[in-house]
């Protein structure tokens, strides 16, 4: 049943009104509490003269707002996105002192520290009300989710009777923890919980040898993940070091599946991608990694922060947010130190600052974003929230301060599927993850010393006594220089020169030392003056004692080495292998701790272009399902073994089933294959081949602030 207009006006002055009063009330309470904040003249006014300066100061406030804020923020744009949340106060205080002085006679004075916290009261005195107020009606809240999301124009008429697919991804988040996190009385997320009484069905599925968001995000929204061995590695032929999460990295990445697959994507028809480090093909795309790259103004990816923040409410809400996520990190960090948890890892410098930009910021954002899309009726949304995974890394999966992430990202559900009400069209929700975490101390806290140090020493190479740790919140710290527009950090140093050869092990003239990455508990070691795989053999010759160091190590779990006489082949500890193309195993099988599918998912590796001479994993503790990361990091993902290899897919019911009875979801090229077979039952737009991908081409910016994303350019430090 359509509105009158009239009761529209009528609802819409009542809002405006009463969001006016509780800002004047706000504004003569907070100068009787506050010192240099005065909404008198000098000599002194009557109660009823004050009440009118408030108001007046009040309404210039609200007026400011809403007129100047946006224009702020969209001139803000080409100021790093982190950096204009931290101005949130500074912006609110100089608009306050503003409108302050439109006052007649100087009624309204504040000092400008003070005006920053009466800016910062009165928006989130008024974001409540508003709020609140359009709760109590449905157009009313309808509106509120649209600026939400930024969206003020071109909204859609009712949409088709075909549903839309949300696919919103809980980046880390393994089935079990997720079971743990649903089941019995009180469940930590609520949401989650009541969609699987009300049946959504949940399974879990396997991930390939790379377990990690890279790999299995690139398969899940372009079909393909082929050559991606790992979430960093070193190419040989173009003597650079590939990480999934760097803007050029992940541009590559995805231009490479496009070719593969001659397919634009997931998300190709009437699409969004949302924090993402692929577009899936998606015409709407925000806070999406593999676009981060461009610059000028085809580059919208980081209009999702305008769409946002030029709502001055939310701006101050996200701020004031931010700030205490930033308290609460270092309060769990001391409290981890003072009651001496083990294990633990270091969580100073600036990872307080990159967690809170991870479970705040881009939290806020990729919701507001999809809320619009919501409303907007798109087809088919894809987003990724990544903040359980960044605490996970350092606090652990299932430590206290990861849950609590976890309670948090539940009522972010909530609210999407609250605004789902509200759409123009039905929508199913498909709640899904990319990857588990595995838990564990890491490798140099077990044994002290780092992979690299013990390649080194297998390689008769001088060990350094104290050698550098990684750096915190990797992923975060990628998310956060894309939106701050840093040039991207260097992934690792160029091998080195040659040394000097110890005398107990002679090298050959002029041999490169080995490239030693970590992803995870999955180490890759290269050779860069060896063109294509070393084998086995040349390696042998090369470095007697390495294979052996590495393979019989307590924390090494095996070991995959190319052979010129047997092919691949895994080693393990006291001479057991497991060779891949025949299936011989000589001793105890390297492979057996690590569970069904293990030698399919190295094999799969194995003929990756692109994998290392050595790929190493870390020994996997059958009974608790414990790892050692080569990184600083006590929540791991990215090899195999324990609850890493282990996500989960949740569905609503009237879908079909991802596989038949008794089968087992394998990989994240086959789960793609099922969010495609979801699409097409909701008789939506067929999924393009071929032609579509020259319509991604285009990079022409979208009217709404957003941007095509066109064929992924190219990488120019390749």
């Amino acid at each position: 049943m359509r509105i009158p207009r009239w009761t529209s006006l009528s609802g819409a002055l009542f809002r405006v009104l009463a969001v006016w009063l509780v800002s004047s009330l706000t504004l003569l309470v907070l100068a009787a509490l506050l010192p240099d904040f005065r909404l008198q003249s000098a000599n002194g006014d009557s109660l009823t003269g004050t009440a009118v300066t408030a108001a007046l100061g009040a309404g210039a406030f609200g007026l400011l707002s809403a007129v100047v804020w946006p224009l702020l923020v969209r001139g803000l744009l080409l100021v790093p996105a982190l950096v204009l949340g931290l101005l949130v106060f500074f912006l609110n205080g100089s608009l306050l002192l503003l409108a302050l002085d439109l006052i007649p006679e100087g009624r309204g004075q504040a000092a400008p520290q003070t005006a920053v916290i009466v800016a910062a009261v009165m928006s989130a005195a008024s974001s409540a009300t508003s709020a609140f107020l359009a709760v109590r009606n449905d157009e009313a809240y309808h509106r509120r989710l649209v600026r939400l999301a930024g969206r003020r124009h071109g909204r859609r008429a009712r949409g088709p009777a075909t549903p839309g697919t949300v696919f919103l991804q809980l980046d880390g988040l393994g089935h079990d923890l997720l079971c743990e996190a649903t089941g019995g009385e009180g469940p930590l997320m609520e949401t989650v919980a009541r969609w699987r009484r009300e049946g959504h069905r949940l399974t879990p599925w396997r991930t390939d040898w790379s377990s990690q968001t890279g790999a299995s995000q690139l398969a899940l929204l372009h079909g393909s993940n082929e050559d991606v061995p790992a979430f960093r590695w070193y190419e040989k032929d173009t003597h650079t070091v590939v990480v999934s999460n760097r803007p050029s990295s992940a541009a590559a990445l995805q231009r490479r599946a496009i070719e593969r697959t001659g397919d634009g994507g997931l998300l190709a028809r009437d699409g969004a991608s949302r924090g993402n480090l692929f577009s899936g093909g998606a015409d709407q795309v925000a806070l999406v990694m593999s676009v981060a790259v461009r610059r000028g103004r085809h580059n919208r990816s980081r209009a999702g922060y305008f769409a946002y923040f030029s709502d001055p409410a939310n701006a101050t809400r996200t701020a004031v947010s931010f700030v205490a996520e930033v308290v609460r990190e270092i309060v769990q960090s001391l409290r981890a130190r003072l009651r001496r948890e083990v294990p633990r890892v270091a969580r100073g410098g600036l990872y307080p600052v990159l967690r809170a930009f991870a479970t705040v910021v881009e939290r806020d954002v990729v919701v507001a974003a999809v809320i619009g899309d919501l409303l907007a009726g798109r087809t088919a949304v894809y987003a990724d929230l990544v903040a359980y995974d960044e605490v996970a890394h350092h606090s652990g999966p299932a430590h206290r301060d990861a849950r609590q992430v976890l309670r948090s990202l539940d009522r972010a559900l909530a609210l999407i599927a609250r605004a789902a009400r509200h759409a123009p069209r039905p929508y199913r929700i498909v709640l899904l993850s990319d990857h588990g975490q595995s838990h564990g101390p890491t490798f140099r806290e077990r044994y002290g010393l780092s992979l690299q140090d013990l390649v080194r020493a297998g390689c008769g190479l001088p060990v350094p006594r104290r050698a550098g740790r990684s750096p915190s919140g990797a992923e975060a710290r990628a998310a956060a220089r894309a939106a701050l527009h840093r040039p991207e950090e260097p992934a690792a140093p160029r091998p080195e020169e040659p040394a000097a050869p110890r005398p107990e092990e002679p090298r050959e003239p002029g041999a490169a030392h080995p490239v030693v990455l970590a992803s995870g508990n999955l180490g890759l070691v290269s050779f860069p003056d060896v063109p294509g795989r070393i084998t086995r053999e040349e390696l042998d010759r090369r470095h007697p004692a390495l294979l052996t160091t590495l393979a019989d190590h307590p924390g090494i779990g095996f070991v995959l080495v190319r052979s010129a006489a047997h092919g691949p082949v895994v080693l393990g500890p006291a001479g057991a292998e497991h060779h891949l193309d025949t299936g011989r195993v000589l001793g105890a099988d390297p492979l057996a701790p690590f569970g069904d599918g293990a030698a399919d998912a190295v094999r799969r590796t194995d003929r990756f272009p692109h994998t290392a001479d050595l790929m190493i994993n870390s020994v996997c503790e059958p009974a608790t399902g414990a790892v050692h990361a080569f990184e600083e990091q006590i929540g791991s993902h990215g090899g195999l073994g324990g609850a890493q290899s282990h996500p989960f897919l949740l569905w609503p019911a009237e879908l079909s089933a991802p596989v038949p009875d008794g089968e087992v979801l394998t990989g994240a090229e086959q789960v793609h294959r099922v969010l495609r077979r979801w699409l097409a039952e909701a008789d939506g737009p067929q999924l393009p081949l071929g032609p579509a991908v020259d319509e991604l081409r285009h990079d022409e910016p979208d009217p709404e602030g957003f941007s095509s994303p066109g064929r992924p350019p190219q990488d120019k430090s390749r």
